[in-house]
């Protein structure tokens, strides 16, 4: 990124603030980001927090930035865009988009056309430093602006690209709704453990260290989730039958299910905003 001078943020909530400081902890200093925010409790916020500059006036972050992301909720997005075009047309910067749910050819228009735009699909799991990011490249974007981007999101974990833009309705459903999917089986191993006389912090250590060793060993070993499972599950053992339980109640099925519900209200929420 020797190119960039500044990256301006739109919005300074919880995405904003872990980028920022991602991008800090990787090197990048504290006096050439900017962020902007209506509420001067979350500018205060990220300026103690971060040392950064935060300031209430989104033209005042765009004029300045020479790579634009906008962090505002996606509800919010069309106006707030709208209102940005002149200063964004002016400035001409890459414009990273994290609102979920909006493509890009959305986000282009409401700026004024004729820009580079890469839209993200983040996580939560951003705000501690381990996220998984789906990125896609717009029309008009370059190799050098596909790897600013692409360091950008790497401050606050792994990244990957998508070759069509309909595959980030798929990256919502997997990786962006993903956390709330694992911790609602952690939730759901904590009750049965509970109920059947283990204390609740007990409980929920062995939960929560499970699920991170777990995640660790396929992250590190290179193996396939089926190889790992098939390992720990001795013929005739406990696993075995705890899996065969899962199996018979079709779990399979119901993540399948459960992903492709989510894909699809990932299109439909797309569809509601474009036509704004």
């Amino acid at each position: 990124m020797d190119n960039i001078n500044k990256i301006g943020f739109i919005g300074a909530g919880n995405m904003a603030r872990s980028l920022a400081g991602g991008l800090i902890n990787n090197g990048w200093p504290a006096k050439r980001l900017l962020l902007s925010d209506p509420d001067p409790d979350q500018r205060r916020a990220v300026e103690d927090a971060l040392g950064v500059t935060a300031c209430a006036d989104n033209a005042e972050v765009a004029q300045a930035a020479d790579v634009l992301v906008l962090a505002v909720k996606p509800q919010v997005l069309p106006d707030v865009a709208r209102k940005l075009a002149p200063a964004v047309q002016r400035r001409r910067p890459l414009v990273i988009s994290i609102a979920a749910g909006v493509r890009s050819a959305d986000v282009e228009r409401w700026l004024g056309g004729g820009l580079a735009v890469v839209r993200v699909m983040p996580n939560t799991a951003a705000l501690v430093g381990s996220g998984a990011s789906g990125l896609y490249a717009g029309a008009g974007v370059r190799d050098d602006q596909r790897d600013t981007a692409e360091s950008i999101l790497r401050a606050v974990g792994v990244t990957v690209w998508v070759p069509e833009e309909r595959l980030m309705d798929v990256v919502t459903a997997v990786s962006g709704s993903g956390p709330a999917y694992f911790f609602l089986l952690m939730e759901a191993l904590e009750r049965a453990a509970v109920q059947r006389g283990l204390a609740r912090d007990t409980a929920r250590l062995l939960t929560l260290e499970t699920a991170f060793g777990a995640a660790k060993m396929a992250l590190e070993g290179g193996d396939e989730p089926a190889a790992l499972r098939e390992r720990v599950t001795s013929p005739g053992g406990t696993t075995e039958r705890a899996v065969d339980v899962f199996a018979a109640g079709g779990l399979a099925e119901l993540v399948e299910r459960a992903v492709t519900a989510a894909e699809q209200r990932a299109a439909e929420l797309a569809d509601i905003l474009g036509k704004k």
